[in-house]
Formats: C-alpha cells, structure tokens, sequence
C-alpha cells in the first residue's frame, strides 16, 4: 500500500487552468501505475487518466483528451493532471490512485481535491 495525498483543487472560469498534484509516500513509488478518477456530485465515479510506472505510456478518457495531461516525476514521488481548456462538466473530486500492474486492482487512493469550474 502506498499513501496518496492530492493537492491543487480550486475554483476557475470556464476555460482556464488547473494542475493537481498526488503525493506519494514510501520508497516504491516508481513501481506503481497511478490514475486519476473524478466523481460528479449524483454521478459516479469515472476514469480521467493514467499513466505507467516508467511514464512511457499514458491513457486518457475520450471526454478529456486533447486537454488534459497525466505526467509523473519519481524522483518526487508524485503524479500530477494538468487540465486546461476546462468545462463546467469536469466539475468533481479528484481523486488519484495506485496500482502494481496493468491487471491490479487500484489498491491505493487519495482522499481528493475538488475542482469547480464556474461558467
């Protein structure tokens, strides 16, 4: 298990910028594939993005690619979600999350940021 803890959540205009970000404890970090999941109030929870341990490889849901971007640095343990371009529908709780392998479950999850985008 690893400890995931997200910052970076506010309030922002239609069309503007956000970059959260995931802290991750202990010194396994690099070995996990992390995501990001939002959950709209009334909604469930759905997929954003991830990306690979090495951070090779990147995955996005169709309603935000092309405007967000998943990226890590493991020498600081942390993921980050840069969103632009954001919609008043990408209103939610981000939550990021940790896996071992392509095939896991997601084991670890932060306790979320929320980010209202105001139109």
């Amino acid at each position: 298990q690893v400890q995931l803890v997200e910052s970076g959540g506010g309030l922002v205009q239609a069309g503007g910028s956000l970059r959260l970000s995931c802290a991750a404890s202990g010194p396994t970090f690099r070995t996990y594939t992390m995501g990001w999941f939002r959950q709209a109030p009334g909604k469930e929870r759905e997929f954003v993005a991830r990306i690979s341990n090495g951070g090779a490889t990147t995955y996005y849901a169709s309603s935000v690619k092309g405007r967000f971007t998943i990226s890590r640095d493991n020498a600081k343990n942390t993921a980050y979600l840069q969103m632009n371009s954001l919609k008043p529908e990408d209103t939610a709780v981000y939550s990021c999350a940790a896996r071992l392998t392509p095939a896991s479950e997601w084991h670890s999850w932060g306790q979320g940021t929320q980010v209202t985008v105001s139109s």
